[in-house]
This record gives structure tokens, C-alpha cells and sequence, in this order.
């Protein structure tokens, strides 16, 4: 199961340019296979991308269909923001509405 990191007020998930297994560059959500390396990994990530409310944040465990469907939600368009609910179904928001 994949573990992303969610804002804990606005239940965002965290979305970056990534790297797929053949090469390809696409914009998506940022994923671990094990909570513990999610856990040492997040401070990093949030600090690389200048986010100072680092606290703010936690890790949640996604289902791979569901993290692929916030995926594909994405479009690989980095002006779009990802939300997860209680639905447990993507909300799609573009930057700055």
C-alpha cells in the first residue's frame, strides 16, 4: 500500500514532479511503499520544497487504485491540487481557487 503525506487542515495531498520506472518525468502524487521511510523522508521533502508548517503535515496510507486515480485526477498538469476526504475520492482544485 502507498503512503502519501496529506496537510492536515485542507487534507491536500502532496504532489511533485516525479520520475516514472521507465524514465518519464510526470507530475503526481508523492509516494512511499513503507510508512517508516515515509516518516524519516517527509521533514526532507517539506523542507526541500521551503513548506515551513511542517507540522502541519502527516502521513496517510492510500490504496495504489486510489492513489492512481489521484493520479490520473492530476492530469499530469502542475497547476492542479489533489484533496483527500472522508469519501475517500479525490477532490481536484486548480492553483489559486
Amino acid at each position: 500500500m502507498p503512503y502519501v503525506m496529506q496537510h492536515i487542515s485542507t487534507r491536500r495531498i502532496y504532489t511533485c514532479r516525479l520520475v516514472n520506472l521507465y524514465g518519464l518525468a510526470y507530475y503526481g502524487v508523492k509516494f512511499w511503499n513503507e510508512r517508516e521511510v515515509a516518516e524519516e523522508q517527509m521533514l526532507q521533502v517539506l523542507q526541500s520544497e521551503k513548506i515551513l508548517d511542517t507540522k502541519e503535515w502527516s502521513i496517510i496510507e492510500l490504496e495504489e487504485g486510489e492513489m492512481k486515480l489521484c493520479n490520473v485526477k492530476l492530469k499530469n498538469d502542475p497547476e492542479l491540487l489533489v484533496f483527500w476526504g472522508e469519501a475517500r475520492k479525490p477532490t481536484i482544485q486548480r492553483l489559486g481557487n
